[in-house]
This record gives C-alpha cells, sequence and structure tokens, in this order.
C-alpha cells in the first residue's frame, strides 16, 4: 500500500511532480524502469544525475539529455530540445523512450493540461507512463537511498543525509539554496541596478560562510569527513562560479580560485578525487547553455573560452596550510555575520 499522502501532481495547474521511489510505495525500485531526463548545462539538474553515479545508479536509471540551447522565447516555448541524432551536438542524446523533438511533449504526455514550466530533471516511469519528480530537492534527498536494496553494501552504506548530521545539514541548505544556488541567477537575471546590486552581496557572504566552514571542519568536505548532500548542491553551483557565473552574472566580486583558496580546494578534490563530479561535468554544455540561451544578457552569443583550466588541479590534503580566504566588502561581511 503506497503511504503517499498529498497528491504526487495536481491536475490541470504549474504545480510539479512530487513522487518517491520506496519499496512498498507507488513507485518500487527496480532497475530500468524509471528514465531519467537531463541538461548537462543545468546546476540543478546536476545534483539528480551526480547523485546517479556516486551510488552506482548508471545501469539501473538511463538518462536522456537536451542540448543546452535554444531555450525557446521570453515564456519558454516551445522549450528544450533533443538532437535529432546521438552525433548532432556532443554529448546530448536523443529522447530514448519516445523520439520526442521537444522536452515539453513528456509533460503533456502525463498531464495534457499542465500548466508550469518544462524543466530538468524529470524522472519518468516507464510502467505506469508518467512522471515521477521534477523537483531537484527533493530527488537529491530521497534518491541516494531509494535503490539501496538493488546495489552492492559499498554503495548502499553511502549516505548522503546521515542521522547525526541532519539538523546542521537542513539549517546550512537553507541559505546555501537562498544565497547560491538561487541567488547566482538572482543578480544574474535583475534588470536594474539597484536590483543586482541587492542581489550580489549575499552571494559573496554565502561564498565567505562556505569557506570559514570547510577550513573549521577540516574538509576535505563541508562538514569534514563525511560527504553529505550539501557538497553536492554546492558543487553543482561552485563547478560553474568561475566558469560562467563571475562573467555572465556578474558574479565579479572575486573568483573561487583567487578569493577563496579553502573552497577552491574542495571544488579541486570534488572534481578530481569524487566519483561522478569529472564524469557527470560538461562544460561545453554549461557555458553554451548561459551565453547561447540569454539573448537580453549576451546578445551576440558568443562564448568566451576561459577561465584555463576549468578546475585546477593539486588537492592540498592539509588545510592548515592554505588561507581563509573572503570578499572584504563591508556589505558582504555585514551579511555574511548574520548567516
Amino acid at each position: 500500500m503506497s503511504t503517499q499522502t498529498a497528491p504526487i501532481h495536481k491536475v490541470g495547474t504549474a504545480d510539479g511532480w512530487h513522487g518517491v521511489i520506496k519499496p512498498d510505495g507507488e513507485f518500487p525500485p527496480e532497475k530500468g524502469r524509471y528514465h531519467l531526463y537531463i541538461g548537462l548545462f543545468c546546476p540543478f539538474a546536476h545534483r539528480a544525475n551526480l547523485v546517479r553515479y556516486i551510488k552506482g545508479l548508471t545501469d539501473i536509471i538511463d538518462i536522456s539529455i537536451v542540448k543546452p540551447y535554444p531555450k525557446g522565447d521570453d515564456k519558454g516555448w516551445p522549450g528544450w530540445t533533443f538532437p535529432k541524432t546521438n552525433d548532432e551536438y556532443p554529448n546530448a542524446t536523443v529522447d530514448k523512450l519516445f523520439g520526442s523533438e521537444y522536452l515539453h511533449e513528456l509533460y503533456f504526455k502525463a498531464d495534457k493540461e499542465y500548466k508550469g514550466r518544462y524543466s530538468v530533471p524529470l524522472l519518468w516511469d516507464k510502467k505506469t507512463g508518467t512522471i515521477v519528480n521534477n523537483e531537484s530537492a527533493e530527488l537529491l534527498r530521497w534518491l541516494p537511498t531509494a535503490f539501496n536494496s538493488l546495489i552492492p553494501e559499498e554503495l548502499a552504506s553511502i549516505d548522503l543525509y546521515p542521522e547525526s548530521l541532519r539538523s546542521e545539514i537542513d539549517s546550512i541548505s537553507e541559505w546555501v539554496q537562498r544565497d547560491l544556488n538561487t541567488g547566482v541567477y538572482k543578480a544574474g537575471f535583475a534588470i536594474t541596478q539597484e536590483g543586482y546590486d541587492e542581489g550580489i552581496i549575499p552571494v559573496f557572504g554565502a561564498l565567505n560562510k562556505l569557506e570559514e566552514l570547510v577550513a573549521k571542519n577540516g574538509g576535505p568536505f563541508i562538514l569534514g569527513k563525511t560527504m553529505t548532500e550539501l557538497d553536492i548542491r554546492a558543487y553543482t553551483t561552485m563547478v560553474r562560479f568561475d566558469t560562467v557565473y563571475v562573467q555572465h552574472f556578474k558574479c565579479n566580486l572575486g573568483t573561487i580560485r583567487h578569493d577563496y583558496p579553502v573552497l577552491n580546494n574542495w571544488l579541486k578534490n570534488m572534481y578530481w578525487n569524487v566519483r561522478g563530479c569529472k564524469e557527470s561535468t560538461d562544460f561545453k554544455h554549461i557555458k553554451e547553455n548561459y551565453t547561447k540561451s540569454h539573448r537580453d544578457i549576451n546578445p551576440h552569443a558568443i562564448t568566451p573560452m576561459g577561465p584555463y583550466p576549468n578546475v585546477e588541479e593539486d588537492v592540498e590534503k592539509d588545510l592548515s596550510k592554505l588561507r581563509v580566504g573572503s570578499v572584504n566588502l563591508p556589505a558582504v561581511l555585514e551579511y555574511e555575520s548574520k548567516l
């Protein structure tokens, strides 16, 4: 019997899908039953795909990958497209289930009257022919344990939301999501000077705070020796920071590689040493999505070459050897003090 109490999706609305894969639920764990639709450019879809690698689910959940551009008009129509062949755009794929031209076709298969956005990630159930979930924060929370009964113990034992750290994870996630994960977009999509000035401060307040946290906890992860969902949440934004957010979203009060030595070292460790980080990160998709999808920000769709390298090498294991950095703009320091 399903323990789902709220509706998975309210038909004919802009509401997303909120299903959960779990034993004895409406969507039980089964190899090959579920299909994940993502864009390699999207930090929120990246979360789900990174979990897929970390937990060894790549042969349990297959994926289809939309092209990084074009996105559509100002209202997002017709939305993300699939290549016509797997050779059309590197690492983008056809819709492996239905051969769809557009991602929105999947949404209308699940709800003909759907009124919301056509976003990634989207997790599809082949057996019932509908969407399980398209909310990245929800997927990040339950996907790491959903298939534990089907995978080896060494993978099942990877717990990204350990009970002893949950209150700390929840507290930090709140401001990381607000000020960093979505904060870069608030600054980047601002249409007034005042809006940008207001939006940019929390981004660097959050980075200052994260720099101190990793240093205080001794690394290699945000909360110390244990990798948690916080590291996934932070990685998918941070790996895009110097590459696109600094120039494209005007988040240039500082860079990760220069102003935040501890976070830069944390990022290097994630990228080079954590299984799935490098494999799930595609800088061509990332750079070309932002620079070729936002005509109001970059009307000529020119994609910068840099920075080079995308992620530096040589991870320092002893964090005491690193300077704890920060951006010392008074407004940033004042915001940081409130976190």
